[in-house]
């Protein structure tokens, strides 16, 4: 007998959700298959079986807590899957009775155990009456994820109204409808609480002229791609500029432990990544030692990983400060919450066009606001503002990232 137990779940995380299994009890499974998924309050975890055998017995259903080293299972190594109870039913079938018409139907039940389903679509599909077989899944797998489930819902509510009975009330859930908070986003509320509640949280603003870095992206981004084989983004060389302010101003890469603070002598960069759950912030590491290649290709990664499903816990953990791009969704201006234990968090926002007086001339200039969120504990006002001018320096004169300037 080989027990299937919750694995280590990371820092801070003490507990997961059984999503799914993936076996049912009596069914055959192999050393290293995918039994059974798990949900924290930061990443799905993906547990294998330990050996060959039969999953013999399920300690832990699909929507129970467990914490590391819980029992989920047990698999009977060497053994094999029972024979299917089909066998005996010749016996019995000497007195054959005619066949019920009602009974017809029966295997149509089958169908829908073609495609899993994840625990957030199905209580909308049994809150709603939301036929989960008919809506198409864009995620892993083809599984049917909560967006999809809510876009069903929306589209539903959308169709034209039968016209039999005009005079009928709506029915309460076409009107609101409550879902039950994921892990993540239980979590995501509570953290960002946690900080406000905290921290002495500060935003200082600064506005950054993009010019020279929009005609240097132009100029080289077709031979950086073709050389690379990635795209040349602006936020590898805000990275870029966010290490260098780094490095100038440590107390905005330090961090309040008890009575003590801790400086970082190194650079982990926490990247913001909306995805279908919320928002997670994968780290990438040691970003002083990147070249804009390099830091292009990680976010671009870990981004792709974010919407997939498949980060890891290691990927969001020990990260020294982060960057959030409201920008891409068209926000002009926001004041970003610090991601704790961090003291600092740069937000991005939106290139717009404006006037802007330049040697007494007006000229029209692409310009994007800056905001640094600080934590006013541990980092001075005059340092703050110090490292928001010295990410806009870097930004507005990208030779002093070559020149480390």
């Amino acid at each position: 007998m080989a027990d299937i137990n919750t694995p280590a779940l990371g820092e801070s995380v003490t507990e997961a959700t059984v999503a799914r299994w993936t076996k049912k009890v009596g069914e055959a499974v192999k050393k290293d298959e995918i039994l059974v998924e798990l949900e924290t309050d930061k990443v799905s975890l993906e547990v294998a079986s330990p050996a060959d055998g039969v999953l013999s017995a399920i300690g832990a259903a699909e929507g129970a807590t467990v914490v590391p080293g819980t029992v989920l299972g047990v698999v009977s190594e060497g053994a094999t899957a029972a024979a299917a109870p089909a066998a005996p039913a010749p016996k019995a079938e000497a007195p054959k009775p005619a066949p019920a018409p009602a009974a017809a139907p029966a295997p149509v039940a089958a169908a829908p155990a073609a495609a899993p389903v994840s625990p957030a679509p199905a209580r909308i599909a049994a809150e709603t009456g939301l036929d989960l077989s008919k809506v198409a899944g864009t995620g892993k797998d083809g599984r049917v994820t909560k967006g999809d489930a809510l876009a069903a819902l929306e589209a539903r509510a959308s169709a034209p109204a039968p016209a039999a009975a005009p005079s009928a009330p709506r029915a309460l859930h076409e009107r609101e409808e409550r879902v039950k908070m994921t892990r993540l986003r239980q979590t995501i509320a509570r953290r960002l609480k946690e900080a406000q509640n905290t921290a002495a949280m500060l935003t200082t603003f600064n506005e950054v002229d993009m010019s020279a870095v929009m005609a240097l992206r132009a100029q080289y981004k077709d031979i950086f791609e073709k050389q690379h084989g990635v795209k040349l983004g602006f936020m590898s060389f805000f990275t870029k500029a966010v290490v260098a302010a780094l490095k100038a101003i440590p107390d905005v890469n330090a961090e309040i432990d008890g009575q003590d603070l801790i400086y970082k002598n190194h650079y982990d960069i926490g990247v913001a990544v909306g995805t279908d759950k919320g928002l997670v912030v994968p780290v990438v590491r040691d970003a002083d030692a990147l070249n804009l290649a390099q830091i292009e290709k990680t976010i671009g990664d870990l981004g792709k990983r974010a919407r997939n499903g498949q980060l890891g816990i290691e990927d969001m953990q020990g990260g020294t400060f982060t960057i959030t791009n409201g920008g891409i969704y068209g926000s002009l201006m926001s004041t970003p919450i610090l991601n704790a234990p961090q003291s600092g968090i740069l937000g991005m926002h939106a290139i717009k066009e404006r006037p802007m007086v330049i040697n007494g001339k007006i000229e029209i200039r692409p310009m994007m606001y800056l905001a640094l969120s600080y934590d006013h504990r541990v980092v001075d006002g005059q340092g703050a503002v110090t490292f928001l001018v010295k990410v806009k320096e870097a930004i507005e004169d990208p030779q002093r990232l070559l020149l480390e300037l």
